[in-house]
């Protein structure tokens, strides 16, 4: 990838502070085995042994064969099935002042062909304080277990202007051809460490994106999920992150030309359902979500015709990305702006 198509604030190297041995240990574990996606095609999976679990972007074709014999277009049984707030970790359930950190993870990112590094920094650098995402400031923390609304007094989910801090090239060395999750969850904690996020107040309100690079993706992408978020513990505090794969690698299983959207529509798709996620359910599944296991992005997935339905939604004057709709509790529909 050319250092020209990214404008960073900060560019760090993460294998040259955590050293090269360190990656090499990783490298020689096993990949996990496929997890077991039975049942709705979203929410919670536990996908390694000794992980806290996963929550899952289902595939475009597991979304419409669910859709088919639920009759339903949001995920879980319909929309009469509001969000609802489960209690928080640490008093923490959403992300109040949403901070994201891109990670492009390894030196694999040499080659980039469809450009996805760059269309991804453009994306955050003009998601935050959109209508689009505006949705998510419905939601809060520090509320009771159960509640389903929220008041401007209360502790609000964010979408501040300028979420973005900045892209991390850790592209000193290869990273593991098919990452763990227990690999993801390093990489999220060394970038912690390398941006200063050195405890839990600092990273109270913050999700690394890490991001693989083309064909140097995790097992079960594009068949059994498009990316997911989770959440690991560390000495600097609870740590969000997103495992984000090469979006196009999986083709029009997560996203390529969804909804005549074009080649590329699946690498925002996918990431703003995984933003907007973490905002509200920031260390799954003790944020916001429905009765099912689903969250904000989960019961709008892969909507193709009607209201709720992907499209090239205006981020500012200027920008427009494709994106899902995401599910708003004020009006017991998916919104593509709020």
């Amino acid at each position: 990838m050319s250092q020209c198509l990214l404008a960073p604030r900060l560019v760090l190297s993460l294998v040259a502070c955590v050293g090269v041995s360190s990656i090499s240990t990783l490298n020689a574990q096993s990949s996990h085995q496929p997890a077991d996606f039975d049942g709705p095609p979203g929410g919670a999976r536990q996908l390694e042994a000794g992980q806290p679990n996963v929550q899952v972007h289902a595939t475009v074709e597991a979304m419409e064969k669910y859709r088919a014999s639920h009759g339903s277009k949001p995920t879980f049984g319909g929309g009469s099935k509001l969000l609802s707030y489960h209690g928080g970790t640490g008093g923490i359930g959403v992300e109040t002042t949403p901070k994201v950190y891109l990670v492009l993870w390894g030196s694999q990112w040499a080659n980039d062909p469809s450009g996805e590094a760059a269309i991804l920094e453009s994306f955050f650098n003009n998601v935050g304080g959109s209508s689009w995402l505006n949705s998510v400031t419905q939601y809060c923390q520090g509320v009771g277990t159960g509640t389903t609304q929220c008041s401007a007094t209360d502790q609000l989910a964010g979408n501040q202007a300028g979420i973005y801090v900045t892209y991390l090239m850790d592209n000193a060395s290869a990273a593991p051809s098919h990452p763990k999750q227990s690999q993801l969850a390093a990489e999220a904690v060394r970038a912690a460490q390398l941006t200063g996020n050195t405890s839990p107040t600092l990273n109270a309100s913050v999700q690394y994106v890490i991001a693989t690079a083309h064909n140097n993706n995790a097992s079960g992408f594009g068949t059994q999920y498009c990316a997911w978020h989770s959440s690991t513990s560390s000495s600097f505090g609870n740590i969000a992150y997103t495992n984000l794969p090469y979006i196009t690698d999986a083709g029009a299983s997560c996203g390529a030309n969804f909804n005549n959207l074009g080649p590329n529509a699946g690498i925002t798709i996918v990431e703003g359902h995984e933003l907007a996620e973490t905002i509200t359910d920031q260390f799954p599944s003790s944020g916001w979500l429905d009765s099912g296991g689903a969250e904000n992005g989960d019961k709008c997935a892969w909507i193709s015709s009607g209201t709720g339905a992907s499209a090239n939604v205006s981020l500012t004057s200027t920008v427009s990305f494709p994106v899902q709709s995401l599910w708003s509790n004020a009006t017991n529909s998916c919104v593509l702006s709020y």
